[in-house]
């Protein structure tokens, strides 16, 4: 007995130990990164594939990514061909990113998370999270304390009464969200209730921080043999209505498909993803907002 107890002792030291070993050797391989948006030297006008080999690796799909309003925090999902979809994550401390880890918020109790949105007012950490199986996708969230965060829970909402995924906020606290059973997006003050957003078309949209314009993805509209997704920017008018649809145009949209936008916390980046890799796998892409803010600009100008 007790040599058989010595031996599973042996084998719990023994891969403690490798275990160990691995995560060393990944922390000194990871890449010494400083500064805002993971050490990445910013975009101008032109869309530039996001920290190459560290977040948009080659050979799987990159997705829906959120960064912290101090901009220390990044979340963001990841599929591997013939795996599940996870949410990702890294922090900045003492202005050094750490290596990347996967963030496993439910614990395995749902085995697909994806899509993680920081919220801009409150400590909590929004993802959409369903078991493959069923694909009954809700909301879920955490609550970020300092180090680490809270056990997930299910968004107790009007929200989460269909199939719905990619709830994001603006800083004046409206969120908004995609119900996939109406393909159509909604949005909400306070979670109590639920209203239909007055757009034309558009589902995956991303509310701007200040609120005064919306970027959605549908399937291109300018020519009906093209079957890619584009993406598109809606302007708030002064009564509150929203302008057409804009294409924002071949300097951003190719004929790949450009699929799931977010907006840095600072308003200053769009990030997407572009279907662009081999076996139309996806990868990020970002570039300065600026983009839509000559649109918008000449919009007003009519």
């Amino acid at each position: 007995m007790k040599t058989t107890q010595l031996l599973i002792l042996a084998l719990v030291i023994s891969l403690h130990t490798v275990f160990a070993q691995e995560k060393s050797e990944n922390a000194a391989s990871f890449p010494t990164l400083k500064g805002p948006y993971f050490g990445q030297t910013p975009p101008d006008l032109t869309p530039k594939l996001f920290a190459p080999g560290l977040v948009s690796i080659n050979g799987r799909y990159e997705f829906g990514i959120s960064f912290s309003p101090d901009l220390n925090e990044m979340y963001f999902s990841a599929k591997e061909v013939d795996k599940k979809t996870t949410i990702y994550y890294s922090k900045r401390k003492n202005n050094k990113w750490s290596p990347i880890k996967k963030a496993d918020f439910t614990k395995g109790e749902k085995d697909t998370e994806m899509k993680p949105f920081v919220s801009l007012t409150e400590n909590k950490i929004y993802f959409t999270a369903y078991n493959a199986a069923s694909r009954n996708t809700k909301l879920w969230y955490v609550t970020r304390t300092k180090d680490t965060w809270s056990s997930a829970k299910k968004l107790v909402s009007p929200v989460n009464g269909d199939r719905v995924f990619y709830l994001n906020q603006g800083k004046g606290g409206d969120f908004y969200f995609t119900n996939i059973a109406k393909r159509k997006m909604f949005y909400t003050t306070d979670f109590s209730e639920v209203k239909a957003l007055d757009i034309e078309f558009g589902t995956q949209g991303f509310i701007s921080p200040s609120q005064d314009y919306l970027v959605v993805n549908t399937r291109n509209k300018e020519d009906s043999t093209r079957r890619d997704h584009d993406m598109y920017v809606y302007f708030k008018k002064k009564d509150g209505s929203w302008s057409k649809p804009i294409n924002l145009g071949e300097q951003l949209n190719s004929t790949f498909s450009e699929t799931v936008p977010s907006i840095t916390p600072d308003g200053k980046y769009l990030f997407f993803s572009r279907y662009n890799e081999e076996n139309r796998i996806s990868n990020f892409y970002w570039v300065s907002t600026k983009v839509i803010h000559q649109l918008k600009k000449a919009y007003f100008k009519k």
